[in-house]
């Protein structure tokens, strides 16, 4: 589970993407699809490379679970993005889904931020075109965002979220990386966070 950190939070720089240029993220709220949803941390910087912003990352996932907005199925939290495997539940639109998310995770993070590192301010500040500023923690536009209608996608989509950390040459096997849901996959051990692993379609195998 996630506990105190008392340890002092330094972010790593990296280099400031242009944000003028990105493609519109369609989204289409089908009822019953599952949805792999894909997104990045404000000019690629590693927001998420400590274990205070994991765990406060895993709380806002917690709290879209406990409202019952969705089923979750798999993630993985990388340094300077997030990829889910998520099922929207009782009508709720998977913009919702992530406004929700990553509202949660900003507001705890900026909190800090402003406590503790306030110089690291500007590196998160986004002006706009009209002049209007405002402090970000994710990248503007909607990422990427797929549905997912078939068994054989979900359980391809699960696999992939999993192995990111090995092909990133973070951990050699995926159960290694604590900031996943393959270990709850491996072994039930429902930590940092639960899945909703009863509700994943089953795989059929032909032989």
């Amino acid at each position: 589970m996630c506990g105190t950190v008392t340890r002092r939070i330094s972010f790593a720089l990296a280099p400031m993407a242009d944000q003028s240029r990105r493609k519109q993220c369609r989204r289409y709220d089908i009822p019953g699809d599952a949805h792999f949803v894909t997104f990045s941390c404000f000019r690629r910087i590693p927001l998420l490379s400590r274990e205070r912003s994991c765990c406060w990352f895993i709380e806002a996932l917690q709290l879209g679970r406990a409202r019952e907005m969705y089923h979750l199925w798999a993630y993985v939290i990388m340094p300077e993005h997030v990829h889910l495997v998520l099922w929207p539940r009782n009508g709720t639109q998977i913009s919702a889904i992530l406004k929700s998310v990553k509202q949660s995770f900003s507001r705890r993070a900026l909190l800090w931020i402003r406590a503790n590192e306030p110089a690291f301010l500007e590196r998160l500040l986004d002006v706009r075109p009209g002049g209007r500023q405002s402090y970000r923690c994710w990248q503007r536009g909607g990422g990427y965002d797929r549905n997912l209608r078939s068994a054989a996608d979900i359980h391809e989509k699960i696999d992939y979220v999993h192995s990111n950390p090995v092909r990133r040459g973070l951990v050699e096997s995926a159960s290694e990386w604590r900031w996943s849901s393959c270990r709850a996959w491996e072994t039930g051990v429902q930590e940092p966070i639960a899945i909703d692993r009863d509700s994943v379609p089953r795989l059929v195998v032909d032989r």
